[in-house]
């Protein structure tokens, strides 16, 4: 045999032996990593795939622990309970996972204001988040995925990140201040585990099994269960967008005239004008337009601001928007609620008359610029107000584009690819954050949140497993006179949620919210009403007052309604003029109602409504000018009572 074909075949031997040794390499699931918080004072899980009957050998806390895979290649080990501590090691055959933490975990979840990154609100907390690190904080975010027909075993890609000004900028913002808060208060490694989604529905994040009181998202989830169909949607989406967006392109007159109408050449002398709000211009009298629509200013910028970088803010719009400086693109946003913060180069801006330029486009009507966001040009402390007359022009008008089917928004997807592969880690408890996209259907949504509650207890093996609610902030308009209010009525199921469920609790955030912005931007006083109520029914530090007045009962004497609080509560904070009541008689007609403080109770009355019934409070989507809290500050919940 020649010593070509001996090296072939040492060769072939040697790759052979090298693939079976890669492929016997045991695969840990992507929580479990270096950086991972355990959860203290639990029994530890640690599991993850193997060949099958293959030996794991797991060493941590010097003590040695031994598993052989099953026939399917899962293996799995339970550690004894720890006291928080670390940063630790563990190895696992070959694998070593450095810096781990023993304290507690909090699972964070539900939909976009949840979800919202710190990088949003550094507007408002920018220096405090820009100074602050700690490395006993540690995050990690559960990667979108979404299955119809199983629960996933693992997470996609993703790692843990300590708490750096850096790091810190990917954080869910409310994760962030509460673990900021709480941190300062136990003084205990504290991991953070956030799988939300915006937009999702409270029914995506629960399991099929879970979902058996509901027949008609079980029929929906069978149906998302043909893959056929699913695709078959999807593409058909993907169509209808690219072809919307292929004829907007070419038959917009802005991007298609010489000189597009963002160059600095373009005449719009012919261009009509308005102010920055009159909604008129997105309308044709009578139906909302669709398409493009285009809006110049000419500003001078002080001597100040010439050839030095500056930043463009144009609040929010309805839907996207391109913008151009001088005939220069500086930044787009293709939804409607992001905030426009847009960076202009240094030499963009002459000493001479300077161009802004917005193409806007939208989709399926009621285009508009929102009010009471910044307009504004700003540079080392100098600004350029941008509200006022703008001139614009329609560059095409077009139909409204049908909305996407959002498939990840469906019944038990988001459960099965981002819940269920989590099972094993053990938490402390759960941040829980959603709501809004439940409102339409808010006569459901305490049996809804209280059955998602019951079933991720049932699946971690935590009957007490605590749930920590954020109720839905204040938002939209508000009015000076009596309203029905679907958010009010979903504020009130979180509220029985809450009275009901064992081991939950409720922070309240009307006066938390923006009436314009779905996503306000104080997240740090969520996080720490968060904070105080874990504080309160987690850690059992009694004298932590964590909630406001929370109404208990009711009595009519001679014409008035007198509201009693919860012991504990019920220090009410004095006001000149008490606000939010309404009442009614037996006809149900509500009118607003005089409230007064008197030894600890709150009394109201209506002088036309001399036999009153029923009062509520703070009873609509926006209820403005609502101001019963205690002496901590913290305000009551929402509430109807007869």
């Amino acid at each position: 045999m020649d010593k070509r074909r001996i090296h072939k075949i040492v060769w072939f031997i040697f790759t052979l032996c090298f693939t079976l040794v890669c492929e016997a390499r045991v695969k840990l699931p992507a929580l479990v990593s270096d950086g991972m918080v355990l959860q203290r004072e639990q029994p530890i899980t640690v599991w993850g795939w193997a060949d099958p009957g293959e030996e794991i050998i797991l060493s941590f806390l010097e003590k040695d622990h031994r598993v052989n895979a099953d026939a399917s290649g899962n293996w799995k080990m339970i550690l004894p309970e720890n006291k928080a501590g670390g940063p630790y090691s563990m190895k696992i055959n070959e694998i070593e996972i450095k810096d781990i933490l023993i304290g507690d975990v909090w699972l964070c979840s539900g939909q976009s204001n949840m979800e919202l990154p710190v990088t949003r609100v550094t507007d408002l907390f920018g220096d405090e988040i820009r100074s602050y690190s700690n490395s006993k904080i540690r995050y990690v975010s559960v990667p979108l995925s979404y299955n119809f027909h199983q629960p996933e075993t693992d997470v996609k890609a993703t790692s843990w990140k300590s708490l750096t000004p850096e790091n810190a900028m990917s954080f869910s913002a409310v994760a962030y201040f509460f673990a900021q808060d709480l941190y300062e208060k136990i003084k205990m490694p504290l991991g953070l585990i956030n799988a939300s989604v915006g937009g999702s529905p409270a029914e995506a994040w629960i399991s099929e099994t879970g979902l058996k009181s509901f027949p008609a998202y079980l029929n929906e989830l069978e149906i998302c269960k043909s893959d056929q169909y699913v695709s078959d949607v999807k593409n058909l989406d993907k169509e209808r967008r690219n072809n919307w967006n292929a004829v907007l392109y070419k038959q917009d007159a802005g991007l298609n005239e010489t000189p597009r109408w963002f160059a600095t050449d373009c005449d719009d002398s012919s261009w009509n004008t308005t102010d920055l709000f009159n909604f008129s211009w997105g309308s044709d009298g009578l139906n909302p337009l669709n398409g493009s629509f285009w809006f110049r200013k000419t500003i001078e910028v002080p001597e100040s601001m010439v050839g030095k970088e500056a930043i463009l803010r144009l609040g929010c719009i309805v839907d996207a928007d391109s913008v151009y400086i001088n005939g220069v693109f500086v930044g787009s946003v293709s939804y409607r609620y992001p905030p426009r913060i847009y960076k202009i180069p240094a030499g963009l801006l002459k000493s001479v008359e300077n161009q802004v330029t917005i193409r806007l486009i939208s989709y399926s009507g009621n285009p508009e610029f929102v009010k009471d966001k910044p307009y504004k040009i700003t540079c080392d402390g100098s600004e350029i107000n941008l509200e006022g007359e703008w001139k614009y022009k329609s560059g095409v008008r077009m139909p409204s584009l049908p909305g996407e089917t959002f498939f990840h928004y469906k019944p038990a997807g988001l459960y099965n690819g981002m819940i269920a592969p989590l099972l094993h880690y053990n938490v402390k408890g759960v941040l829980w954050y959603q709501g809004e996209s439940n409102v339409g259907r808010y006569n459901e949504y305490q049996s809804l949140l209280s059955c998602l509650i019951n079933d991720w207890r049932s699946h971690w093996h935590q009957p007490d497993l605590p749930f920590l609610i954020v109720q839905l902030a204040n938002f939209q308009q508000s009015y000076s006179y009596p309203t029905e209010s679907s958010w009010a009525a979903l504020r009130d199921a979180q509220l029985k949620v809450s009275q009901t469920v064992p081991h939950t609790a409720l922070i309240v955030t009307i006066d938390l919210g923006e009436w314009n912005d779905i996503h306000p931007l104080n997240k740090k006083d969520v996080g720490k009403r968060l904070s105080l109520l874990a504080q309160n029914k987690i850690y059992n530090n009694r004298k932590i007052v964590c909630s406001g007045p929370a109404y208990q009962s009711m009595s009519i004497e001679d014409g008035k309604i007198i509201l009693s609080f919860e012991d504990g509560t019920d220090d009410l904070l004095p006001e000149k003029e008490l606000k939010g009541f309404d009442i009614a008689g037996n006809d149900k007609k509500f009118v607003r109602a005089k409230a007064v403080i008197a030894q600890n109770k709150v009394i109201v009355w209506n002088d036309n409504v001399t036999q009153p019934v029923t009062v509520r409070y703070a009873w609509a989507d926006n209820p403005e000018g609502a101001n019963l809290r205690n002496k901590s500050g913290l305000p009551a919940s929402p509430f109807s009572a007869e």
